[in-house]
């Protein structure tokens, strides 16, 4: 049974975020992603005009004649919502964590999508997949993927984007959209998310925390990797020391930026303990711009 306050806080956050979603984001979230749910009907002979791209090569080469896919649109969209569970999640230096707010973004999101009446799954993960909820419709199941969010115990604490990927890759049998929710700290998962964004559309959350970007000055402290458990012990007084950790940070997130974009990956930056809902506006205003 979850402890009383637990529920507590997941009322708090279900009602803040369902109203966001509700006021802010709804009409934006269909303009968006109508439409984008597709499935394969039939395949006809090519003619001049057609898109190159949904020629069906096997089918050209066994007639000898062009010939292309040809899909029907369908109203009802997959979205699925994997997010970070591992022990980096846990870093909130403000009122909030890292998991805190990855379980307010998957709220909004998962609020918009049963607003549009579309169903929606969830993939947890670490270094490996930890849980996955298959995908359905209404609040009541909402709820249930914000519990796991916020209360799931996971049994690793590594990150690996790519077990993550390649799972979600085997289990969609469908286009789907794809909210990639983590802070991203791993390597070696670039071309498995180019892989699924040529099926799906994966959009990138990207979580952090400011401590994450700068270090404060509260003389010698002592840091451990939550995810590695490495210590070690750092004199915060000294100014060199701050400015390479903000410049190292900086770099680090420019270069996972880039790494994200060169994929064709949509980007959220989202930070533990600061205002998200104006950027979830601007992306999706951004978006709207995009398919229009």
């Amino acid at each position: 049974m979850i402890p009383r306050e637990y529920l507590r806080k997941i009322r708090q956050i279900e009602i803040r975020t369902n109203k966001l979603a509700r006021e802010l984001l709804t009409g934006a979230y269909h303009s968006v992603f109508k439409g984008r749910g597709m499935s394969f009907e039939e395949v006809r002979e090519y003619q001049p005009g057609d898109d190159t791209r949904s020629i069906d090569w096997n089918v050209t080469a066994r007639v000898g004649t062009p010939y292309i896919k040809q899909y029907r649109e369908e109203r009802e969209l997959t979205v699925i919502i994997a997010v970070d569970v591992s022990a980096s999640g846990d870093l909130g230096s403000g009122d909030q964590s890292k998991k805190e707010l990855s379980a307010e973004i998957a709220s909004v999101l998962a609020f918009s999508a049963c607003s549009n009446g579309d169903k929606v799954g969830l993939l947890l993960f670490s270094d490996q997949v930890e849980s996955f909820i298959p995908p359905h419709k209404g609040r009541s199941h909402v709820f249930r993927l914000l519990r796991e969010i916020l209360y799931f115990n996971p049994a690793r604490r590594g990150t690996r984007l790519k077990a993550a990927l390649d799972r979600l890759n085997i289990l969609l049998t469908r286009s789907s959209v794809i909210f990639l929710v983590s802070d991203f700290q791993d390597t070696g998962y670039e071309k498995a998310l180019k892989v699924a964004n040529q099926k799906h559309d994966v959009i990138a959350v990207s979580v952090c925390d400011r401590r994450e970007l700068e270090l404060p000055d509260v003389g010698r402290i002592i840091l451990q990797d939550s995810e590695t458990g490495e210590i070690i012990e750092v004199d915060t007084s000294d100014k060199d020391l701050r400015r390479r950790f903000a410049e190292t940070a900086a770099e680090n997130r420019l270069q996972k930026k880039r790494a994200l974009e060169k994929a064709g990956i949509d980007v959220i930056d989202v930070e533990a303990g600061q205002s998200y809902q104006q950027t979830l506006k601007h992306f999706f205003e951004k978006r709207i711009r995009k398919v229009s």
